[in-house]
């Protein structure tokens, strides 16, 4: 690598890391808050909450119509991360991730089995 595109490249390196500082750090009324492997999991499972329809969009109105499959890949992909970070999380982030996923995969069976149900005729 030459000079020159090693600090371009730490240039726009320092571009990219600057909204993160903002988004961490700022007190206002729409500052996101730091992002650490709580937020990031909490933020996925929230996702899946939603393409269950059990929550809201964060912009208000009504709940969305469940999107099982898409709910499924949410879970999957935090079921993944539980398994390539095995060994390597606090306590409280193990703790939060298998109660999360535990949660999950609760709310999920039910609305799969509500939706089944009703499928079938009620039976």
């Amino acid at each position: 690598m030459s000079p020159d595109t090693s600090r371009d490249t730490k240039r726009d390196r320092k571009k990219i890391d600057q909204p993160e500082r903002e988004a961490g750090g700022g007190a206002g009324e729409n500052a996101l808050p730091a992002i650490d492997f709580s937020t990031f999991v909490l933020s996925l499972s929230t996702s899946a909450l939603y393409q269950m329809g059990l929550v809201p969009p964060p912009a208000g109105g009504e709940k969305a119509q469940p999107d099982l499959a898409l709910a499924r890949h949410s879970i999957d992909v935090l079921e993944m991360l539980r398994e390539k970070t095995r060994g390597n999380l606090d306590s409280e982030e193990a703790k939060l991730l298998d109660g999360l996923l535990y949660e999950l995969h609760t709310r999920f069976v039910e609305i799969d089995r509500g939706q089944s149900s009703s499928d079938d005729g009620g039976c």
